[in-house]
């Protein structure tokens, strides 16, 4: 695996940014989609700021690009089964990813040149399975952004203990895991309200339907998460992020702060 120590948060975003615009305008030169997987949260931000900046400064045809999503809380539907929340939800993924993600890429384009609604996908709770066999019809995902949990090594929704070829499914959300988004959402007044459950792409997924993967990780509260991954030769159950070190062209990019210098 690749790492690369970056100066500040920023300066991570502007160097995954760069590349990714520039991978859009190849594929759309070439008349081929290009597919970008997206977790949320604060660690990917500053990529998503980067790439409207570049957009905004030159803006190219997005059309092609297809936004992947990793996961989406799941709440109680009121007849024992689990529904997404509405989009409106401060927590929700899909809300994260029409504002933080699309909204930022379509910002500055012309009509013609945006990412049409068809092309962002989440996956589905009702029948998870299908969302492998989708990507894998597109060819995969170009580039996978990844993020690691601070407390538990959580990737995605994926908890510690999870199976290396597990695949998306539905699960149960580990308590770190859940406290660890107390601060990735901090609208939630406490622990009771963060969702229990989410449906979430698998370890085998990322790993198989990935041809690059850049795990990101910044700030102090990331130090032992860098550390984690970084010693990982292969997959640690007790670490899910460490899944890294198996995929295919991975890199980790950290700022001096993560990478404790």
């Amino acid at each position: 695996m690749k790492v690369e120590v970056h100066d500040t948060p920023r300066s991570i975003g502007a160097h995954l940014a760069q590349r990714i615009v520039d991978g859009i305008r190849q594929h759309s030169a070439e008349g081929r989609a290009y597919v970008l997987g997206c977790p949320g949260g604060r660690s990917p931000m500053p990529v998503y700021e980067a790439i409207s900046e570049l957009l905004a400064a030159e803006p190219i045809d997005c059309s092609r690009v297809i936004i992947v999503m990793m996961d989406e809380y799941l709440q109680a539907d009121g007849n024992n089964g689990l529904m997404p929340p509405p989009v409106s939800a401060h927590f929700s993924c899909r809300g994260f990813g029409e504002r933080e993600i699309v909204g930022r890429i379509n910002a500055s384009l012309p009509a013609q040149f945006r990412v049409p609604q068809e092309n962002f996908w989440m996956p589905d709770p009702d029948n998870p399975v299908d969302y492998d066999a989708r990507i894998a019809a597109i060819g995969g995902i170009d580039l996978f952004l990844l993020a690691s949990g601070a407390g538990d090594g959580h990737i995605a929704f994926n908890p510690p203990g999870s199976a290396r070829d597990s695949r998306t499914r539905v699960v149960a959300l580990a308590e770190q895991t859940r406290r660890d988004n107390l601060a990735t959402f901090p609208d939630f007044r406490g622990i009771d309200d963060v969702p229990s459950h989410g449906v979430t792409i698998g370890i085998g997924s990322i790993a198989e339907l990935s041809k690059t993967v850049a795990m990101i990780a910044w700030g102090e509260g990331k130090r032992h998460a860098c550390e984690r991954m970084t010693a990982a030769t292969a997959y640690d159950a007790t670490w899910p992020a460490t899944i890294v070190a198996e995929c295919r062209d991975a890199e980790l990019h950290i700022d001096t702060a993560a990478a404790g210098r």
